[in-house]
């Protein structure tokens, strides 16, 4: 058994046990535990947080042991190597994700949304992400399958490059240096002509005001959208943009499709309790967005020397961590004064 090899040729059953544990957990949290909108606690957020961070933690261990499992002299090096692409491609995910909870915030204060509406409006944000992802990374793979150029010499080695692997690699070194520092830039964004907003708008008039949790009222005998649909698609549209950095950082951890659709998706999922546990102190995580900055820039390097050297998931999954610890732990002894006196304004 080859470090190539797929999850799904091993056990075709676990798909169907990754597909049936998300389609549970999302109907418990619609259907039972956030039935009707209402505001989500701190606490309540930190038990969502702790749950979704625990599952992945678990099938990441279901990881390690599917391919532990086979009685092959190398099934340990190959688990530990997928495990460890697992655990890299889950938190990269989810650090770019983080990225997210800024623009959130600016989008539910731009159209006021009620913050007992802000759930439905992120669960919804969230199925849709299911869809994309799933598109983006299953259409990338099968892209970087076609794309190696024939086998040439370069600077006295025999290498194989990849068009569209090269191509990421600059774009995310660019997309590094270009957001280093550069967070401020979205505050006075209208987020009412953004694409996904446009979008809801050429099919539906849009009342004036929220009419409840509801996606769609009647005014005049009129059927109109509501401002929350609106930014439902703004949210969506949102997912769709950070996507196009966070999808091909993942490419350069791993090319096993199943591995990172699923960490992908585990880190997306717990997007929503992270947001309503750091909403109120976003601030205090200032530095977080050059550190999101380096981590971009280390990956897109990353897949430009992959043909020449090859730095393993153990020691990427290092990097990525030991950049998050030392941007947080900056951001603590460093607070910017600037938006913790915004923070006390708008309390």
């Amino acid at each position: 058994m080859g470090q190539n090899t797929s999850i799904l040729d091993l056990h075709p059953g676990l798909v169907w046990g990754f597909a049936i544990t998300v389609v549970i957990m999302l109907l418990l949290d619609l259907g039972v535990f956030n039935k009707k909108s209402h505001e989500v606690s701190s606490k309540e957020a930190t038990i969502w947080s702790i749950v979704w961070i625990s599952l992945s933690m678990v099938f990441s261990g279901v990881v390690y042991w599917v391919y532990n499992s086979d009685l092959g002299p190398n099934s340990h090096s190959i688990a530990i190597e997928k495990f460890t692409q697992y655990q890299a491609a889950y938190w990269v995910e989810k650090a770019l994700s983080v990225d997210n909870l800024f623009v959130f915030i600016l989008v539910f204060g731009f159209f006021k949304v009620p913050k007992y509406l802000h759930h439905k409006v992120l669960f919804w944000g969230i199925i849709g992400a299911l869809i994309f992802r799933a598109v983006f990374i299953f259409a990338g793979i099968g892209l970087i399958n076609l794309t190696y150029l024939p086998e040439m010499n370069i600077f006295g080695k025999a290498v194989q490059i990849n068009i569209v692997m090269a191509l990421f690699g600059l774009f995310l070194v660019y997309a590094g240096i270009k957001s280093w520092g550069g967070g401020d830039d979205d505050d006075d964004e209208d987020y009412s002509n953004t694409a996904g907003a446009k979008l809801i708008k050429s099919f539906w008039k849009v009342s004036d005001n929220y009419d409840g949790d509801k996606f769609f009222t009647i005014q005049n005998g009129i059927k109109m959208a509501t401002p929350l649909l609106v930014v439902v698609g703004v949210i969506e549209f949102t997912d769709v943009l950070f996507a196009v950095d966070s999808i091909p950082a993942i490419f350069a951890i791993s090319n096993d499709p199943f591995i990172l659709y699923t960490s992908n998706i585990f880190a997306i999922l717990g997007l929503r309790s992270l947001y309503f546990l750091l909403a109120n102190f976003i601030y205090m995580f200032s530095k977080l967005p050059y550190g999101l900055a380096v981590i971009l820039s280390f990956i897109g390097v990353k897949m430009l020397i992959a043909p020449w050297i090859h730095i393993s998931s153990p020691v990427s999954l290092g990097i990525v961590g030991g950049v998050l610890v030392i941007s947080v732990i900056l951001s603590l002894i460093f607070p910017d004064k600037k938006d913790e006196e915004k923070e006390k304004i708008e309390e």
